[in-house]
């Protein structure tokens, strides 16, 4: 059993700046169970080899395929073809970044604010013999938070990285929520002081299009909402609380 489906590529080559974004069409036969990376794979094998595109795990782990499909951002390697009933699939790039070439685009912005918020496990007291033990309802804490696969759906979908370049984005938010809430980080309180703006926790219109967007259910409004608490408990009391 197969069908015909049209595949609506948005194209545009940054190297070639005198050619205006525009669409490609191709025709492909789809069989059950196909995604569409598997489908933008068979594209760019067997009709349009200049057709460029990210991938890697396959598996929804990465974040790599992340783009804009039918007008939802979401993973590539994790939606069904056969999910469209009109047999047409428009593809786009993320929103809020430059595009390299066709749905590639340059994450450099992404990468800048993730990194401002110090992602990743903060120690100050001496290495153990043995690994820092982690109760089962502290790991639950932060499970949600450790989900966020950085794919930058989030980011994409943000209204507010959209006219702010400086914000720093749901998805560092989470990230840096993940690490406070984590009782073997032993981060200063004035770490929060990196998101205490209008570019940071207070920027966020709460219009919720970041958990719309995650794939992986992780909320990054959430965080916000929790780091917002967390920065009010530092100002009254001087330290940081979860």
């Amino acid at each position: 059993m197969s069908d015909i489906y049209t595949v609506k590529i948005l194209r545009f080559d940054a190297h070639e700046p005198d050619t205006a974004p525009h669409f490609d069409s191709y025709r492909v036969r789809i069989i059950p169970s196909l995604t569409v990376l598997t489908v933008l794979m068979r594209i760019r094998d067997e009709i349009d080899g200049t057709l460029a595109f990210r991938s890697s795990c396959r598996a929804a782990t990465c974040g790599s395929c992340a783009m804009v499909i039918n007008g939802k951002l979401d993973l590539a390697c994790r939606t069904q073809v056969t999910a469209f009933d009109d047999n047409t699939i428009i593809l786009e790039p993320l929103p809020n970044m430059k595009v390299i070439k066709d749905l590639v685009v340059d994450m450099t912005p992404f990468w800048t604010m993730y990194e401002k918020i110090t992602p990743y496990l903060v120690r100050n007291s001496n290495n153990p013999e043995k690994e820092i033990h982690q109760s089962e309802d502290d790991r639950s804490r932060i499970d949600q938070f450790v989900n966020c696969i950085l794919c930058a759906c989030c980011y994409g979908a943000c209204p507010v990285a959209t006219r702010d370049p400086e914000y720093i984005g749901p998805a560092a938010f989470a990230k840096m929520r993940r690490f406070t809430l984590d009782s073997r980080d032993e981060r200063p309180a004035t770490e929060l002081k990196k998101v205490d703006s209008e570019h940071g926790v207070w920027g966020c219109d709460q219009v919720l299009r970041c958990i719309d967007a995650c794939p992986k259910e992780v909320r990054p409004t959430d965080a916000i909402v929790g780091l917002r608490q967390s920065l009010v408990r530092y100002r009254l009391l001087g330290k940081r609380k979860p």
